[in-house]
């Protein structure tokens, strides 16, 4: 998962970036870059870290101009934390372009082996995003005809991204002497919005991953880009767009409602924050059907993204609710940090059980999600340690039983606590009296209710339906491989059984 920005301004870009920047520093901890344009001049910075650690004085001084993109990373698919993949990347060739990316290319191998040998363009890197650059690259240079760009070239450009590239995609990038063109993947699976600033000297415009950035920022919201479409906005301050695919459908990421988003972004019309108090209630309504002898004296949260529907859920049930836990907000998100050891370490560094909220009572702890059950488990035992009597353990999302493709980093089925077990063998392995999950169905008509124009998305994790349609159980097992420094292997005749049954399943 990451963040990106890009802003076409009436005044230095530096400041505007690095403030969005640290507004998407949820999205991505690992990776921050900025890239400005001044004149026909590209300034660019980046580096591993935090977006406070990577920027310093001379760095922001040295991004000069009124133009700009930047992006906030974590790694996905299994790869390292290599700086030489921190974004945006450039390229000089047909024209001067800088790109960032959120999301994850579900070709990216074929693609390379056609840049090569087809496009003769050479990638240094092994992230998806440099090969993404690379066919915008190819596509400008074969839609202008080496002549000057227009808006209508540059449609078409994205167009044939559209026709080669699958998988998820939300896009920023810049070229020199001409604008900034941001665009979504046809699925519209990872967000993008954008707003303008009306100033005394022309108009300002903003393309975020969140519509939080626009808010902080002080720009209007205008819209969501739309899957498939493309916008333009030139340096002369007038913005164009165009739906540059017909098969464009929108399908966008649930798991985005109930982790990523900051709770007072709106995505694709949809409020974060009210999605994830209807969550609550449709889990209070699971709750009364199915544990109705089941003795709770109160509801705690897991901080921070549960907690709306830890609330909900507490409201519904009139069961009392409390804070139980204190956060300490200088350790990273516990679900992007690389590697399980360090995940679990910093459990117990990133959380502190209040004690009186525990002791000699049944509680009822309230998650977004259980994704490998690491964090589940210490959590548990916190509160046990703590004097709980029982322990009750609660997901406002479904089980978690399928990788994710498409630029989260939970690829492999071995690390999903909830590929192949049952509900009650999940609260064996997290030492909880009883768990309990949403259903699939109700996630859904939660972000349906916050708004009832939502038909479709990609809940892949949940249901093993691959949107785009090209990923086959090999495929799983070449990622896994891949992410475990392993030959990849040829499918099992289970697993794509498995696979199939599940994606046949979920689309009816």
């Amino acid at each position: 998962m990451c963040g990106i920005l890009g802003v076409v301004s009436q005044t230095p870009a530096n400041q505007l970036l690095y403030d969005g920047l640290q507004v998407l520093q949820h999205r991505g901890q690992d990776a921050a870059g900025i890239a400005t344009l001044d004149g026909r001049t590209f300034h660019l910075h980046k580096g591993n870290g935090m977006v406070r650690d990577v920027f310093r004085t001379r760095n922001m001084r040295a991004l000069a101009g009124n133009a700009g993109i930047a992006h906030v990373r974590y790694p996905t698919a299994g790869s390292a934390v290599d700086h030489n993949e921190a974004q945006p990347f450039y390229v000089n060739s047909p024209f001067g372009i800088v790109l960032g990316h959120n999301g994850n290319l579900t070709n990216t191998e074929e693609l390379q082996k056609q840049l090569f040998a087809d496009d003769l363009r050479h990638v240094n890197t092994n992230s998806d995003s440099e090969v993404l650059l690379n066919v915008f690259a190819h596509e400008l240079q074969a839609k202008s005809k080496g002549m000057r760009l227009d808006a209508a070239a540059i449609f078409s450009a994205v167009s044939g991204v559209h026709q080669r590239c699958r998988g998820a995609y939300a896009v920023v990038a810049m070229i020199a002497g001409y604008g900034l063109v941001a665009f979504r993947d046809i699925y519209g699976i990872r967000p993008l919005v954008v707003g303008v600033n009306e100033t005394a000297t022309g108009d300002e415009y903003l393309v975020a991953s969140e519509s939080v950035a626009l808010d902080t920022l002080g720009f209007k919201f205008l819209r969501d880009i739309a899957p498939g479409e493309a916008v333009f906005i030139d340096f002369d301050g007038k913005m164009h767009s165009k739906l540059c695919s017909d098969k464009a459908k929108l399908n966008s990421c649930i798991f985005e409602y109930v982790y990523f988003a900051r709770p007072d972004s709106v995505i694709d019309g949809v409020s974060v924050y009210e999605t994830r108090l209807y969550m609550g209630e449709f889990l209070g309504e699971k709750l009364k059907r199915e544990w109705k002898d089941v003795k709770i004296d109160v509801v705690i949260p897991i901080p921070d993204s549960s907690r709306p529907s830890a609330l909900q859920l507490a409201n519904h049930l009139n069961i009392s609710f409390r804070e139980g836990f204190v956060k300490n907000r200088y350790i990273g998100r516990t679900f992007i940090m690389p590697g399980q050891a360090m995940r679990k370490k910093s459990v117990r560094q990133k959380l502190n059980a209040i004690g009186v909220e525990f002791k000699g009572k049944n509680v009822l702890l309230v998650d977004d999600s259980i994704v490998r059950g690491t964090t589940s488990r210490e959590i548990v035992q916190m509160a046990r340690d703590a004097g709980a009597l029982k322990v009750y353990f609660a997901s406002a999302a479904p089980p978690v039983r399928y990788p994710n493709v498409y630029g989260i980093d939970m690829p492999s089925r071995t690390e999903l606590i909830a590929t192949g077990r049952s509900d009650e063998e999940i609260c064996f392995e997290i030492g909880a009296d009883g768990v309990i999950y949403q259903d699939l169905a109700d996630l859904k008509a939660s972000v349906r209710k916050a708004n009832p124009n939502i038909v479709d998305f990609d809940a892949s994790c949940f249901d093993g339906k691959y949107i785009t349609g090209d990923i086959t159980a090999e495929y799983l097992d070449n990622v896994e491989a891949r992410r475990n420094g392993e030959k990849a292997g040829k499918a099992s005749d289970d697993d794509q059984m498995e696979l199939n049954l599940a994606m046949s399943a979920s689309s009816m």
